[in-house]
């Protein structure tokens, strides 16, 4: 069964996903064999990999040496088309939903194209919807554009929705990398119930509770990063 297969039987079936989100830029090389010690006894189910920079080119060699340390599915979470490498099995091919900033609408995405069309990566359409985590983030900055208030309900939903109507196949609700506040349960709950995709959420979640919200609202999948960088002990509260 391929990763998008996958995340859609687990929706089906009412299976939470977990995610956890690897930068190249702060996973040092010799880090990783312990680190994924600890991924190996948690309850996550796949490792993403990106960031909003990579200016070191470590991607590559990061994603080889995690697949040395996991038998978890590897999908790339990639900030540019730089960040790309056929040693992962699967791309989320992002489109930033919520900026309008053609950059990363479509121009990444069609620089991508002479390496993804003949890689055996998984491709995985994904509406990308920056939302305001209460801190300008590294997304905001390089991208230059603005997240979505989160009291604008409205234009969040509207947004996951024509990501869905123009052929998405995952929408993903991001407050950023190191964001104060987590995407609003009540945003999570709207968007979920209206989508008929799988829903990705991330950004500010540090917390079992804050997960287990995640969750309960209505996220499939829930991608942590920030929280296991800043404390790998976070893990034993996600043993299986």
């Amino acid at each position: 069964m391929n990763i998008y297969q996958n995340i859609l039987e687990s929706k089906k079936e009412g299976k939470k996903l977990l995610a956890v989100l690897i930068d190249p830029e702060k996973m040092p090389l010799q880090n990783i064999p312990s680190f994924f010690k600890k991924v190996a006894s948690s309850i996550a189910t796949h490792i993403f990999v990106g960031g909003s920079t990579d200016i070191n080119n470590q991607t590559e060699k990061v994603v080889a040496a995690i697949k040395n340390n996991t038998q978890l599915p590897v999908v790339l979470f990639p900030g540019d088309v730089r960040q790309i490498t056929n040693k992962a099995d699967g791309l989320l091919f992002l489109s930033l939903l919520s900026g309008r900033n053609p950059e990363y609408l479509i121009e990444q995405q069609i620089k991508s194209v002479p390496f993804v069309k003949d890689t055996h990566l998984e491709i995985i359409p994904t509406g990308y919807i920056l939302i305001d985590g209460g801190k300008e983030t590294a997304v905001q900055k390089v991208s230059k554009t603005t997240p979505i208030d989160q009291d604008n309900t409205t234009l969040i939903l509207n947004t996951a929705l024509a990501g869905q109507f123009s052929g998405k196949k995952l929408i993903y609700l991001e407050a950023g990398s190191g964001a104060t506040m987590p995407v609003a349960e009540k945003i999570i709950s709207l968007v979920s119930k209206n989508l008929i995709i799988p829903l990705i959420v991330g950004g500010g979640i540090r917390s079992k509770k804050q997960l287990e919200a995640a969750f309960s609202t209505g996220a499939d999948l829930v991608v942590i990063g920030t929280a296991f960088e800043n404390d790998e002990t976070f893990f034993e509260d996600l043993k299986k």
